[in-house]
């Protein structure tokens, strides 16, 4: 499947299962909410997580995106970059996930401030997979 169509594909909807990768080579699944930002595929995860700690060891992941009537699919497989844990509402990583809630939720938060602390709060930083293969069935 060429890349560019599993792309658009996935832009089409924010909603998809991450598949990251156990210790033991099993697969670690975790339903998450996205954004396609520039052929990049950015998702807010938080530091304390399976999907993080498992990142850490083995930065390889995929995102499996079905249509909503479950027939049409795409993954998309690639290896992720995280950024720094969030720690101070003013930071880099902080001014990221804003621009990655605007993008996921299409539009503005009701109270930036509340937001910005509570990514500091939840320990919250971006996985960002750079997807170089795809596969699938669209119609």
């Amino acid at each position: 499947m060429d890349l560019a169509d599993a792309l658009a594909f996935a832009a089409s909807t924010h909603n998809g299962v991450l598949v990251t990768l156990k210790r033991d080579g099993r697969p670690q699944l975790s339903n998450i909410s996205y954004a396609v930002v520039d052929g990049t595929i950015g998702i807010s995860i938080t530091d304390d997580r399976a999907k993080t700690k498992n990142l850490r060891r083995d930065g390889r992941a995929s995102l499996y995106v079905s249509s909503p009537d479950f027939w049409s699919y795409v993954v998309l497989e690639g290896d992720a970059e995280l950024t720094p844990v969030a720690a101070a509402s003013g930071d880099a990583t902080v001014a990221q996930l804003i621009t990655l809630f605007r993008a996921v939720q299409g539009k503005e938060h009701p109270d930036w401030d509340e937001y910005r602390a509570a990514m500091v709060n939840d320990k919250r930083l971006i996985c960002w997979l750079r997807p170089d293969r795809a596969y699938g069935m669209t119609r």
